[in-house]
């Protein structure tokens, strides 16, 4: 009798084991941290993007963008970095933002069509950002705490490993083409 009820023990064991998860445990939503813990309107639609789901295990670039700026010009070397590494998982994330000199005043359809009309890209866009520290937008206060630098000026470029840390904050001048730059990235690839 006594390996009877050793034998109901392990199948009643064996079925717990193999049960499917209960209702709570498969509605309990995904736990991010770091970067992956904003979600943030996309550009045109204004549609919410969860970071956590979209891009978790990426390698980001997030840039504050504007159309009418001296290095308005690196749009398409984002592009072009974007083109050459998604495959091998770095996404490029644009960050509209006009609070520096104005120099960002378009609707979200102007930017979205000056983006892809002059330069081509098919990066991902948000909505408007707000960057400086003062008033700054979550995930810009966010990525400004953590790396320790505020955008001083468009083009701000801060570089995320797959772990969603900040491992590196590149100002309006450093172009996308350089090779430091270049380096810096494929290094998490």
């Amino acid at each position: 009798m006594k390996n009877v009820w050793r034998l109901m023990g392990v199948i009643t064991m064996v079925a717990l084991l193999q049960s499917p998860l209960t209702q709570a445990e498969e509605q309990s939503p995904m736990q991010c941290a770091n970067i992956y813990q904003f979600t943030v309107p996309d550009l045109l639609n204004n549609t919410p993007v969860n970071f956590c789901e979209a891009y978790q295990g990426k390698v980001l670039l997030i840039v504050n963008t504007a159309s009418k700026c001296a290095f308005t010009g690196q749009y398409e070397g984002l592009e072009n970095l974007y083109s050459e590494f998604k495959d091998r998982g770095l996404v490029v994330l644009g960050f509209p933002s006009n609070q520096f000199a104005g120099q960002e005043p378009g609707t979200p359809q102007e930017i979205q069509n000056f983006c892809r009309l002059t330069y081509g890209v098919q990066f991902p866009m948000f909505a408007k950002s707000q960057v400086k520290k003062q008033g700054a937008d979550p995930i810009w206060q966010y990525l400004g705490e953590t790396s320790g630098t505020y955008p001083k000026w468009n083009f701000y470029k801060y570089l995320i490993n797959r772990q969603g840390e900040v491992v590196d904050v590149f100002s309006s001048i450093t172009s996308p083409d350089t090779q430091r730059f270049r380096s810096a990235i494929e290094a998490l690839l």
